[in-house]
């Protein structure tokens, strides 16, 4: 179990309503389950998280790797489309 503390750039910032959140979670994929989970039925956070992609560390995160265990504290950061690219 690692200590993950997502931290939300613009527009799921916005969503989010906080600009970090701290979670106990084994993954990456279990981390976004419990940031959800503490916003029941919240429709914008979900939509824009499941549009962001993520830096693990300030390393890009694959797909495959959002279920690799982890271990320690980590920083994951989500970062929605910006405008342009």
């Amino acid at each position: 179990m690692a200590t993950i503390t997502i931290r939300y750039w613009a527009g799921a910032r916005d969503a989010a309503g906080v600009e970090t959140d701290v979670v106990e979670a084994p993954t990456v994929a279990a981390a976004l389950d419990r940031a959800a989970a503490a916003r029941p039925g919240d429709a914008e956070y979900a939509r824009v998280i499941g549009l962001c992609s993520f830096l693990v560390d300030g390393r890009r995160l694959g797909d495959a790797d959002r279920t690799r265990p982890l271990t320690g504290p980590v920083e994951l950061e989500a970062l929605p489309p910006f405008a342009g690219g």
